[in-house]
């Protein structure tokens, strides 16, 4: 499982040219579901995100977390995340999950994120999507099971 994580000020994501979700300060996450994922992975990653001290303190350190500044998420599911480029120059997304379980795998992060966090927006998965956002700083982190999770 892979998120990327960028600290915004504001993001939004539309499909078919209308917004289906929207945030103010928080954090807007791109997420990459494998087929070896499970929710115990899941579950990991949620709490790395959430307890992340990416925010910035009244000393200018990056000292607090998204609950600490009533920060939002907006949530997009991206399998491109798993694109595979070793060979040739058409990416392979055979590491990323199959729809269905993917689908159910982000549906389920998303309601573990709503009960810590107040708002929560997400994408649509599997539509075609325009993301907007402002990235704060810029402030970007990957996170990778695969070297948080031993």
């Amino acid at each position: 499982m892979k998120f990327v994580i960028q600290r915004v000020n504001h993001a939004s994501v539309k499909v078919d040219g209308n917004v289906v979700g929207k945030i103010d300060k928080g954090y807007m996450v791109l997420i990459g579901i494998s087929e070896n994922d499970t929710k115990e992975i899941a579950d990991k990653m949620i709490k790395k995100m959430i307890g992340l001290r990416i925010f910035e303190d009244e000393n200018g350190k990056t000292n607090i977390s998204l609950k600490d500044v009533s920060g939002e998420l907006l949530l997009i599911s991206q399998f491109t995340l798993y694109a595979d480029c070793k060979k040739g120059n058409r990416p392979s997304f055979i590491n990323a999950g199959k729809p269905d379980m993917a689908n159910e795998m982000y549906e389920y992060i998303i309601e573990q994120c709503k009960k810590e966090i107040s708002v929560v927006e997400k994408g649509i998965f599997g539509a075609d999507m325009k993301v907007s956002l402002e990235n704060d700083g810029p402030f970007t982190i990957v996170l990778d099971s695969k070297e948080i999770i031993k």
